[in-house]
């Protein structure tokens, strides 16, 4: 039993942690503790501090210390979400006060739970091939608009608005936020990324956010987000964590960037770069140019050698054209003569054809001409016949047709009367049977 008479009636913090320390390492000695690794990292001195978390899915955890003289014993390289058991001493650690395990040994006992369903899943979604590296697409390399889905309080936001800034700071920045941690993040950060598909305002989405341990980038994980990165009409590149951390977003985005930084350069084009490509261009084009001044100079020069005297050039013109004016009127005249001659022959049975043709149309005129004169009604009057008209000039041809009373004109070859029908006597035709 404790002496209380040599207890102290007070303790400074130092001394209580100490106290502490050795009444827990006296008590419990060596222990051995089974869990699963939560936020396993490695310092460059070779030191590697992590979480243990309950492996039975308690809210419990313990903070752990491996130092690089036991680190450089282990046969595994240890990663969030496996389960370990290990070896060590209980403490505290006076600097903050919390309890924390000097880790002696550690030893792998199978993958935790979380770390076991990342990869059933990573399994799955790449058998549903959309990790295939031939659905993915390039990267604009020169965009004008810039998609950044993340946390509007997330580093990772500052660390894209520097980076860009820095590189291109033309390019404008549309930020969809949506959270990057928690259980509504995968819904919402799915919703995000269709939103800026749907808007089509930009040319390139980043996906990020900054580091952390297998259960803060657990979202990243999730299906739908990985599908909607998957199915987003804009090319996606996706940094999430640290470089050493890798989620199931980046396989199925279309470039995977180590951190957010590196997500922002990749996006973008260097803005120094790009100004040095356009001045090496502008060398270029303006050599181009002069190399094509001076070979049309030279051209000009060559075509002035062979120009030499006007004068003497129009001469030779003017002799050619006049030669060729010869040529042309010998040209025309034989072709009239040859024209002359073949005619010759057609304006001779030409004139016979018509003489022929006159002549035959002369007596068809005489024989008409006869006809005409044997049907002249004159001709038949002045062989004693008459002609006789009512008052409205009608020709009377049949005695039935006239009336008592009635008024006549009569003509005949030299003369005419007018006449009154006193009675009429009208004889029946041959053919007439009907009585009367």
């Amino acid at each position: 039993m404790l002496n209380t008479d040599a207890v102290p009636r007070s303790w400074s913090v130092a001394a209580l942690l100490l106290a502490a320390s050795d009444a827990l390492q006296s008590r419990l000695g060596a222990v051995a503790v089974r869990g699963e690794l939560s936020g396993f990292t490695r310092a460059a001195s070779g030191h590697c501090y992590f979480t243990l978390k309950d492996g039975d899915g308690q809210a419990a955890v313990l903070r752990c210390a491996m130092f690089r003289r036991a680190a450089v014993l282990l046969d595994f390289r240890p990663v969030d979400g496996q389960q370990v058991e290990l070896r060590g001493r209980v403490g505290v650690y006076e600097a903050r006060g919390e309890l924390q395990c000097i880790v002696e040994s550690m030893q792998r006992l199978g993958s935790g739970s979380l770390y076991e369903l990342f990869l059933r899943m990573r399994a799955r979604l790449e058998a549903a091939g959309l990790f295939d590296t031939a659905r993915k697409r390039p990267i604009d390399a020169h965009p004008r608009r810039l998609g950044v889905v993340t946390s509007l309080a997330a580093a990772a936001l500052h660390d894209v608005l520097t980076a860009v800034a820095r590189r291109a700071p033309h390019v404008h920045i549309v930020v969809y936020p949506a959270p990057v941690q928690g259980p509504e993040a995968p819904g919402l950060l799915a919703d995000a990324i269709r939103r800026a598909g749907e808007r089509g305002e930009v040319d390139t989405l980043i996906v990020c956010r900054g580091g952390g341990s297998l259960e803060d980038l657990w979202a990243f994980n999730d299906e739908q987000v990985v599908r909607a990165v998957a199915a987003s009409p804009i090319p996606v590149v996706c940094g999430v964590g640290h470089e050493t951390d890798v989620c199931l977003a980046e396989l199925a985005a279309d470039l995977r960037a180590p951190t957010p930084t590196a997500a922002a350069e990749l996006a973008t084009p260097r803005q120094a770069d790009e100004l040095q490509r356009l001045a090496r261009l502008q060398a270029l084009l303006g050599a181009a140019v002069q190399r094509r001044l001076d070979a049309q100079g030279q051209r000009l020069d060559r075509l002035a050698l062979r120009l030499g005297r006007p004068a003497r050039l129009v001469d030779r013109e003017r002799a050619r054209l006049l030669a060729l004016a010869r040529r042309t009127e010998g040209a025309i005249a034989e072709a009239l003569r040859v024209r002359h001659w073949r005619l010759e022959p057609l304006q001779a049975r030409l004139r016979a054809a018509a003489a022929r043709t006159l002549a035959a149309e002369r007596e068809r005129l005489s024989h008409l001409a006869v006809r005409l004169d044997a049907a002249d009604p004159r001709r038949v009057l002045a062989r004693g016949y008459a002609w006789l008209a009512d008052a409205d000039g009608h020709t009377v041809t049949s005695a039935r047709a006239l009336q008592a009373g009635q008024r006549l004109s009569a003509r005949w070859a030299d003369g005419r009367a007018d006449v009154d029908v006193v009675s009429v006597d009208a004889e029946a035709a041959p053919d007439d049977t009907r009585p009367h």
